[in-house]
């Protein structure tokens, strides 16, 4: 899928590549987070590009953002993704700001500063994990909280945890917490198979104060809510960019292989026309994910949400199969680290655990097919 235009970002996004593709192995082989490509980022405001011209930020549409990760993810799926994860929460502050629902201070904020967000949301989906305490002037929360993307340099945990209300029983408050308070650790334990350089550790909170002033939003635990139509709708197109920008390459890579091999396969014809069957799949879903989102121009209803998720999972299992044949094509070369195959083909298993996993979305969708 061509880029509709090459914004601004997306020409930042490759003068850094060549840069990024440099580190990326090293990263990878030592499960070290990608900080110097951070420092670029910064250096470039990436942190800002879509928070509004008038709070300070670059001003790029939600399309834009989705393109900008599409393009960082085929020269480090690492950097892209972790990237995604704030940029998601920025989106969802921007929809509600668009609104008329606040947000202006925090996005000044990050603007100003180029401040990193931390994203607990998909571990805690519905019910939320941790413990909570009533104070005086707030909650004192305890939790640990896992696969927090960019947590190694992340300035603001954002994230939740289940209360028990004497009036109104159990509900999830959602708060920020700075990465930096009194009581929060970041735990080194991001070992994975794939997306190793995304320093998505765990963060442990024990005892942390959260004033009553930093609670954003309570609603109740267990139950679906309308904030998720709209976190879903912004979050799942950023991310799932990610990974349709890493079955790109990883479709150019085993392209570009099979031109240069003086004998190839005689099935290599076939395989890359499978291949490409999966691979438009993948993008032309995630268009359409983008064009649910609208550039912020959405009502939080619980289609979004449905539609959204279907098309996740469905951008995922393309992107997964086309990477797959990708592998395939190349047969055993592709199976050495020195290729460039073999961490793609790693990093985008990722994409399964995303919000909603696939039996969880089916239940889900199914649910919602369902309703009167």
């Amino acid at each position: 899928m061509e880029y509709e235009k090459a914004s601004r970002w997306i020409e930042i996004a490759r003068d850094l590549g060549g840069e990024f593709a440099g580190r990326a192995g090293a990263c990878d082989e030592d499960d070290a987070f990608v900080s110097a490509n951070y420092a670029a980022l910064k250096e470039r405001r990436v942190f800002s590009a879509a928070i509004p011209e008038e709070l300070g930020g670059g001003g790029a549409s939600h399309r834009e953002v989705a393109d900008m990760l599409r393009t960082v993810a085929q020269y480090c799926g690492s950097t892209a993704l972790a990237l995604s994860m704030h940029q998601h929460l920025i989106a969802a502050a921007v929809w509600k700001y668009r609104r008329g629902q606040g947000g202006e201070a925090m996005l000044k904020n990050v603007a100003e500063k180029q401040l990193v967000l931390v994203s607990t949301g998909a571990r805690d989906w519905l019910e939320s994990n941790g413990s909570v305490t009533r104070t005086a002037d707030g909650y004192r929360v305890s939790a640990e909280k896992r696969f927090a993307s960019q947590s190694a340099v992340g300035d603001v945990l954002v994230t939740s945890a289940p209360f028990s209300d004497p009036e109104r029983g159990w509900e999830v408050l959602h708060f920020p917490v700075p990465m930096k308070a009194e009581g929060v650790t970041v735990l080194n334990d991001w070992r994975t198979l794939g997306m190793r350089a995304t320093g998505s550790h765990t963060v442990k909170l024990e005892n942390v104060f959260v004033p009553d002033s930093s609670i954003v939003l309570r609603r109740p635990r267990g139950a679906y809510h309308p904030v998720w139509n709209v976190v879903l709708t912004v979050a799942m197109p950023l991310i799932m960019s990610v990974y349709v920008g890493i079955a790109e390459k990883a479709a150019r890579l085993a392209i570009d292989r099979i031109r240069r091999r003086r004998s190839a396969n005689p099935r290599a014809h076939h395989l890359i026309g499978e291949m490409n069957n999966d691979l438009v799949a993948a993008e032309i879903q995630l268009n359409d994910m983008l064009r649910i989102a609208n550039d912020y121009d959405f009502e939080p209803i619980d289609q979004n949400g449905h539609e959204i998720l279907t098309r996740k999972t469905n951008v995922a299992n393309a992107a997964i199969r086309a990477v797959t044949k990708a592998m395939e094509i190349v047969g055993g070369e592709g199976f050495y680290r020195g290729f460039g195959l073999e961490r793609l083909f790693r990093d985008i298993q990722a994409a399964r655990y995303h919000p909603l996993p696939e039996s969880e979305q089916l239940s889900f969708s199914g649910e919602y097919l369902l309703r009167d």
